[in-house]
């Protein structure tokens, strides 16, 4: 039965063109971080892993360090205007060969980003919803639903997409915020700024807090995903960004004050360890009340659900950029004819996710430790290492022409960046253990982090095999769309 032309167009390899601007692509790029994710489970967890009181600081570290990246990234952003942005980037700053390593890479980073978070969403919209409504459903269900209504919004418009997101994005960050607040106006020890100093930051395990700290960055980098479908790609790229990484940054930096005023500085560690994810609630009830913990369990639920929309968005994209340039299979580079979307690009990510999901619902394991923790933990090990590597292309790509950059923008910034991401990098792999809650010795601590490699090795490999044999298509790689 012939395929009607409204609903596809084989021909269709552009994205939809020009419907969004700084303020769309911020709200996909802070829900990616998920602000109330990060305050109910990735603080805790921080305080209660590492016990290092200076959590705060360390946000303020990291986001200066982005903000220098930032730099260089946003000035690549005015040059190559791609969907594939971290591909594109290295493909042309150090050579075609690096760049479908760095595609690999990011596959993988990505996908197991997206789909580890569906352990933790099914868990606690299944806990949710058993405790506050008795519905009794395995969290596979749960999370299986999540993968439909994400489908569905993957496969419509690309505005209709980032309003979804700002509202979802506008109720966490006013219940985070309302908790903030209720910490400082109710601190049993006083307000003090204890969680600030350098000395706070230098107890326990230093390492590991910076990669936690980390992963909380996760998705400030996606603003060149969307380069192609923005008003002004030369400018809003990069002034998306910028706002990402200060609003991510200052309003963690926040959180993480406000949760160490809520119980005091010298309680923080042991009542993170004592109540894990579930502090923030203890402390919404006990500062706020009742009703607003409940509340905040609820946003908690669509905070999730909004990481998930932006990346399965920016999965999407990455499939649809390789599609075009033939790294991957061409159909992946369709788009939907009347909404403009990587229709087939989302659609295979969303038979990736049903397959991992339904493996890990039948192995009986539990969602939020195998599941989102492994998946999690290695698609933010890649990302870092993309960072490091896209740092490096800047400053390739800017040595052979400069294109009106000023010094700082095309060598200092990324040079610099370059450098600090190689040694979060180093850091993450050397602490991977404690990421992951597994003894040294664990096979897990090399096989996941090898999994990045064994990536980058197939990309390289594969590029390589291009070259030769597929000429044409080796010429294409990282062209984008002037391809």
């Amino acid at each position: 039965m012939a395929v009607p032309d409204e609903v596809v167009s084989a021909a269709s390899t552009l994205p939809s063109r020009r419907r969004i601007g700084a303020p769309e692509i911020v709200f996909f790029v802070v829900a990616a971080s998920a602000p109330l994710t990060v305050a109910a489970g990735g603080l805790p967890t921080s305080f209660a892993v590492t016990g290092v009181v200076g959590i705060p600081l360390l946000y303020v570290v990291l986001a200066v360090l982005l903000t220098v990246f930032t730099g260089g990234y946003a000035a690549m952003s005015r040059s190559v205007a791609n969907a594939g942005a971290f591909y594109a980037y290295v493909a042309n700053g150090l050579g075609r060969i690096a760049g479908v390593g760095a595609a690999f890479i990011a596959l993988i980073s990505y996908n197991t980003m997206q789909i580890g978070l569906y352990g933790l969403f099914g868990f606690t919209t299944a806990d949710f919803l058993k405790a506050k409504l008795s519905i009794d459903l395995p969290w596979w269900t749960v999370a299986l639903g999540g993968v439909a209504v994400v489908a569905v919004l993957g496969f419509r418009r690309i505005d209709l997409n980032a309003r979804v997101l700002g509202v979802l994005l506008t109720v966490e960050f006013l219940t985070v915020l309302i908790f903030d607040l209720a910490q400082l106006a109710d601190a049993p020890s006083g307000v003090s700024a204890t969680s600030l100093g350098w000395d706070a930051a230098n107890t326990g395990a230093v390492g590991a807090a910076f990669c936690f700290a980390m992963a909380s960055f996760m998705g400030f980098e996606a603003a060149a995903l969307y380069s192609e479908e923005c008003r002004d790609p030369r400018r809003t790229v990069g002034r998306a960004t910028y706002v990402a990484v200060a609003v991510i940054g200052v309003f963690y930096a926040f959180t993480a004050w406000a949760m160490t005023v809520g119980t005091g500085a010298s309680e923080i560690v042991g009542r993170a360890q004592k109540d894990g994810p579930a502090l923030v609630f203890v402390l919404s009830e006990e500062h706020v009340g009742k009703l607003f913990a409940d509340v905040a369990q609820l946003f908690l639920v669509t905070s999730l659900f909004a990481a998930l929309l932006s990346f399965h968005n920016a999965v999407a994209r990455y499939f649809f950029s390789l599609g075009r340039e033939g790294v991957l299979p061409s159909p992946l580079s369709r788009t939907h004819v009347r909404h403009g979307s990587p229709h087939v690009g989302s659609a295979t990510q969303t038979v990736l996710a049903v397959a991992v999901v339904v493996v890990f619902a039948f192995s009986g394991k539990d969602p939020v430790l195998t599941l989102f923790n492994w998946f999690t933990n290695l698609g933010a090990l890649g990302v870092i290492l993309l960072l490091a590597l896209t740092s490096a292309a800047v400053v390739g790509y800017f040595v052979r022409d400069h294109r009106g950059e000023n010094a700082w923008n095309r060598l200092v910034a990324p040079a610099l960046a370059c450098v600090g991401l190689g040694a979060v990098f180093v850091t993450s792999l050397l602490n991977f253990d404690a990421l992951l809650g597994a003894d040294k010795g664990s096979a897990l601590t090399w096989v996941l982090p090898g999994l990045i490699f064994l990536a980058a090795i197939l990309g390289v490999g594969f590029a390589v095999y291009l070259r030769g044999a597929r000429p044409s298509v080796y010429a294409r790689i990282g062209a984008g769309d002037g391809g």
